[in-house]
């Protein structure tokens, strides 16, 4: 397992569109997850244990944040041949067991990964209303076991502000975990 940190947040970039297939059979597009004050875009798999030990708690700030007119996407854009975890009937099948209340959608081609400049899983985009990007860090301070007691809900915290003042927090600590796993060639 190759861990790997995000960059920096490139504050004002737009948020490239998309139009990709959801476990749902649908096809999605920015401007279907587009929330009314903001909008995470999240890179995950289903294989990842920094994923796998946070997914309870991405399901938890989607819950509450979306009180706030944020929505949520998250994509899968790891290689399904070399990582079969990651298959399209395993996303439908984790995406029911852990009732995902956003979409879930799978890049096949890694485009859509590519535009973003995703590095790992799980990775945090977080935009304002107008789609710029404001929000480039972790969830929390958790790894692969949950975050300290008292830990600051950090992904929560800055999608709040970003839906109040259409900024994100100037210090935000990059997320971490397992690369996207690219096709050869």
């Amino acid at each position: 397992m190759a861990a790997l940190e995000t960059p920096i947040c490139d504050f004002g970039v737009p948020a490239p569109d998309f139009a990709l297939v959801g476990v749902d059979g649908r096809t999605w597009t920015l401007a279907d997850v587009r929330g009314r004050t903001g909008t995470v875009v999240m890179f995950i798999c289903n294989h990842c244990p920094f994923v796998k030990a946070a997914i309870g708690r991405m399901i938890h700030e989607a819950n509450e944040l979306a009180g706030h007119g944020v929505s949520f996407v998250a994509i899968m854009s790891n290689d399904t041949a070399t990582y079969p975890a990651d298959s399209y009937e395993n996303m439908q099948r984790w995406a029911a067991e852990n009732d995902f209340p956003f979409p879930y959608l799978i890049d096949e081609m890694q485009d859509v990964a590519r535009a973003y400049g995703a590095v790992c899983t799980p990775d945090f985009f977080g935009y304002n209303a107008d789609l710029e990007l404001q929000y480039r860090g972790r969830l929390d301070a958790g790894r692969t076991e949950p975050p300290p007691a008292g830990a600051p809900r950090e992904l929560y915290e800055a999608m709040k502000e970003i839906a109040r003042t259409g900024k994100g927090p100037t210090v935000q600590t990059p997320s971490i975990g397992c690369s996207i796993k690219w096709k050869a060639g």
